[in-house]
């Protein structure tokens, strides 16, 4: 007799089988990854769990659970991460989106208010855009200009703005940090620069090690680019202009200083859900 694989039957199989490899979230990415293969959302699953899967359907499912065993992150797998309650499209030329960053986002409207003038906001290191297009999309009023060094990540952001609806409002410039602005000024700097120690990227998750090392490496203390981005901020910012960056653990009281030194007040470091350092923000007097 043929075995009968249902949908509630593979996903039971295959969470299990996650756990054993020491996968995190061994349910959910099973869930991501069998609602890929076969073409769904993932809410689906459970309205038709107990639908038998065709040969080639298993098959397909079969291939995505190999790789994501092998180490492939399940968001390049899958070719698309959510954040901020959009849809991202994400792959090997870019660091996934994560929940974390979105407490960037949340400083960075904080900081760029309510005005009803245009707001003009820099990111640095711009990768997949979902910092900066965010940013675009709950903020009538602003406008953007997304640097990164890589020219793949570039592609990559503005297939996502134009997917949101925002290349209008976007400028996307290929360089080195603030090489691509010269002469130019911001109401905003924003960024989520690579910020481990170089030393800790050893020790990552496999499938972080897969993500670009250029978007994870800090340099010896982690703080190497962001050295250079706060220290170079002021040049390209207006008097009152303010700035955020996304930091990790441990990061917080050098960030601080460096604030200081360069002139900004109203420092301040700000914690994620999980009360660990995130985000230093800072203005410029006016």
């Amino acid at each position: 007799m043929t075995e009968v694989w249902t949908i509630q039957r593979l996903l039971l199989w295959t969470s299990d089988f996650f756990e054993r490899r020491g996968i995190d979230s061994p349910r959910l990415t099973a869930e991501l990854l069998l609602a890929h293969a076969l073409g769904m959302e993932r809410v689906r699953l459970y309205i038709e769990f107990d639908r038998p899967l065709e040969e080639s359907e298993r098959a397909r499912f079969r291939d995505l659970v190999r790789r994501r065993a092998a180490g492939e992150p399940t968001y390049y797998l899958t070719g698309r991460r959510s954040f901020f309650g959009r849809v991202f499209q994400v792959d090997e030329r870019v660091l996934v989106p994560r929940p974390e960053t979105e407490h960037l986002v949340d400083a960075a409207l904080v900081l760029l208010g309510d005005r009803d003038d245009e707001r003009r906001v820099l990111d640095l290191c711009a990768g997949s855009g979902c910092v900066g297009l965010t940013i675009l999309a709950e903020h009538p009023n602003a406008c953007l200009c997304a640097t990164d060094l890589s020219p793949d990540a570039l592609d990559v952001a503005r297939d996502n703005a134009r997917a949101l609806g925002l290349t209008e409002r976007v400028e996307f410039l290929q360089g080195d940090l603030f090489g691509p602005v010269a002469g130019r000024r911001f109401d905003l700097v924003a960024s989520n620069p690579p910020y481990v120690p170089r030393g800790e990227i050893a020790n990552l998750a496999p499938e972080v090690r897969r993500e670009p090392a250029m978007a994870l490496d800090g340099g010896e203390d982690g703080l190497d680019l962001i050295r250079t981005i706060v220290a170079g901020a002021p040049e390209f910012l207006e008097p009152g202009g303010a700035i955020c960056l996304e930091i990790g653990e441990g990061q917080g009281a050098a960030l601080l200083e460096m604030l200081r030194a360069a002139g900004f007040t109203g420092t301040k470091i700000e914690r994620d859900l999980a009360g660990l350092e995130r985000v230093a923000v800072g203005r410029l007097p006016e």
